[in-house]
């Protein structure tokens, strides 16, 4: 079991109209130096975003959203981005942008297992909230 330790994580957003600033979560960034941890999990809810924005180009939504991973992970396949540390990774992801996917500032937290708080917070901040079932 790992100590408690710090890390960082953003939220991953479709922005179909920067001027209108609606937005719709599509996945989390996560950082956990400590544990050498940065890991990006997207999940596209293609019906849902139709239904936000009907002239969205899901193409170009994919693209950029299935960068994001690549980027986290590192290495040749990610480009001269690949080339940087995690941790500059992170924050090169995280940076402020003005563009159809647009990340949330950044926020802390202290764990022991940065794989189960990715998890959780895709079940909170980007799954759609579900009707709880009735016994």
């Amino acid at each position: 079991m790992h100590a408690h330790c710090s890390y960082d994580y953003a939220i991953v957003r479709v922005v179909p109209r920067v001027e209108r600033e609606e937005f719709i979560n599509i996945g989390v960034i996560l950082s956990c130096p400590a544990q050498d941890f940065l890991e990006a999990r997207i999940e596209l809810d293609e019906t849902r975003l139709k239904a936000f924005d009907a002239t969205l180009d899901m193409e170009a939504v994919r693209k950029h959203a299935e960068s994001i991973p690549t980027i986290c992970r590192g290495g040749a396949q990610a480009g001269p981005l690949g080339k940087l540390t995690a941790r500059e990774r992170f924050h090169w992801l995280v940076a402020p942008r003005s563009t159809i996917i647009q990340i949330s500032p950044a926020h802390s937290g202290r764990c022991q297992q940065p794989a189960l708080v990715l998890e959780h917070l895709l079940e909170t901040m980007v799954r759609p909230l579900r009707k709880p079932s009735t016994l």
